[in-house]
């Protein structure tokens, strides 16, 4: 087994949950997360699609409840920015299937299309059950 976490834009969550539906894999966990890659938080550098072009005069940005300042005065290393994390368990031999449909999706060429990390997974246990491993995550 394996564990995929996915940082995606915010946008992209509809339609990469559809995909993995599709692929018969609809369990995953979504969190709320802020971060920063390269770029360091830059809002000119198109780090999500969500955000309106305005936010790169330096204008207000709207309060929301990652890092932002409700005006642009932090230095740019203190912003960041907010992203989906996406988890879920699968077994190995559909990883790379999986992998690719969720880059399929989220691939659009520009900075902040998000990262994949798989991670292997030793013991899983459905607490209800007690049903092990791959009988768990089924």
């Amino acid at each position: 087994m394996k564990e995929i976490t996915a940082i995606i834009r915010r946008d992209k969550v509809p339609e990469t949950k559809a995909v993995l539906d599709e692929l018969g894999y609809p369990s995953l966990t979504i969190q709320s997360v802020d971060g920063r890659g390269q770029q360091k938080g830059d809002l000119c550098a198109e780090m999500d699609s969500e955000m309106p072009e305005s936010y790169c005069t330096g204008v207000k940005l709207k309060a929301t409840s990652s890092t932002y300042a409700l005006e642009h005065t932090l230095p740019k290393i203190a912003l960041f920015v907010p992203k989906r994390m996406l988890t879920m368990v699968v077994p190995d031999d559909v990883v790379n299937k999986v992998v690719k449909s969720i880059i399929k999706v989220n691939q659009t060429g520009k900075h902040g299309d998000g990262k994949i990390f798989v991670l292997p997974i030793d013991t899983a246990v459905r607490i209800r059950t007690g049903e092990l491993d791959g009988d768990s995550i089924s």
